[in-house]
């Protein structure tokens, strides 16, 4: 879809369009007050034959050249995607006890952390990466490095905990978003958190706390919700449902300009972790098409100098 980096030049239309419209009046007043012959039949035989509908052709192909001009004015650009060279990617992973489901096969953990481990393999190797396990608390288990191998292994070695601090793992991405240094840009480089969840947060500060503070530091949550509403999970000899909080996840993914996902199986989880890996590693740009509309305006304009030159031996 083409968009305008400069819109407020669009207004050169106007003067094109109203030499457009002074032409279609002089043309009309031309037949208006034409010379009218009482014999018609010696009007056709005096009269040389008139130029017809290529007698317009010439103007308007002129009037287009100018109209493509002026909105060529207006810098049209087209958004692409370029691949980005730098950025921060923070993946936050449940660790609660609620993870050890059957619901998903061989089991929520399992799954979790076998797509995750493929997630980081696909990013693009100048991202630096970091990996926050949560559940009561959250903990940093490797701050961001481009050492991507580190992350993995890091993943094998989790564990299940109690409880499920949501917010928490946030607040713990954003901190360790703020240690990776800007490498001598001007700019520190972008970020973003995945978050890998299915409970509901049970300790720590709220959700709406920590989308607050992401976006202040202008850093979207990406949230899976991951398992399904007949998950259960026996602790202490006892059979405890563990549903999966999406309404949550998908607040937070909202709030911060981040997207929301669900998976319910394996094969759904590395999907969305294959299209999310994708996503990170390119970036929108706007790329200016001037000289597109360049070309044509002097198409237009060549046609019309042609036409008139061919029918009436010089050039409007």
């Amino acid at each position: 879809m083409i968009r305008y980096l400069a819109p407020w030049w669009l207004l050169a239309v106007l003067p094109v369009l109203a030499l457009a419209g002074l032409y279609v009046w002089a043309q009309l007043r031309r037949r208006a007050t034409a010379v009218k012959f009482s014999n018609v039949d010696l009007l056709r035989r005096i009269a040389p034959k008139g130029l017809g509908w290529r007698r317009h052709a010439a103007a308007t192909a002129f009037l287009l050249c100018l109209l493509i001009l002026s909105v060529g004015m207006a810098r049209p650009a087209v958004d692409v995607q370029e691949p980005m060279e730098r950025a921060t990617v923070i993946l936050a992973i449940d660790v609660s006890l609620s993870m050890d489901a059957k619901d998903v096969e061989p089991d929520r953990f399992t799954a979790a952390k076998a797509a995750a481990k493929d997630f980081v393999k696909q990013l693009p190797e100048t991202f630096n990466v970091g990996l926050v396990a949560f559940s009561k608390s959250a903990n940093v288990m490797v701050s961001p490095t481009k050492e991507h191998s580190r992350v993995r292994q890091s993943v094998d070695t989790l564990e299940l905990g109690e409880g499920t601090a949501t917010g928490e793992a946030v607040f713990a991405s954003l901190q360790a978003i703020q240690s990776v240094p800007a490498g001598g840009a001007k700019e520190p480089p972008p970020a973003r958190i995945v978050m890998l969840s299915d409970g509901f947060r049970t300790f720590g500060r709220s959700v709406e706390q920590a989308a607050e503070a992401a976006s202040a530091a202008n850093v979207p949550v990406s949230t899976i919700a991951f398992g399904t509403d007949s998950g259960t999970v026996d602790i202490n000899g006892q059979t405890i449902p563990v549903k999966v909080d999406r309404a949550s996840l998908e607040r937070l993914a909202t709030d911060t300009g981040g997207h929301a996902y669900e998976a319910y199986t394996t094969e759904e989880l590395k999907q969305i972790y294959q299209d999310m890996g994708s996503s990170i590693g390119r970036r929108t740009a706007a790329r200016e098409i001037s000289q597109w509309f360049i070309g044509l305006a002097m198409l237009f304009g060549f046609a019309a100098a042609g036409m008139s030159l061919l029918w009436t031996s010089r050039i409007p």
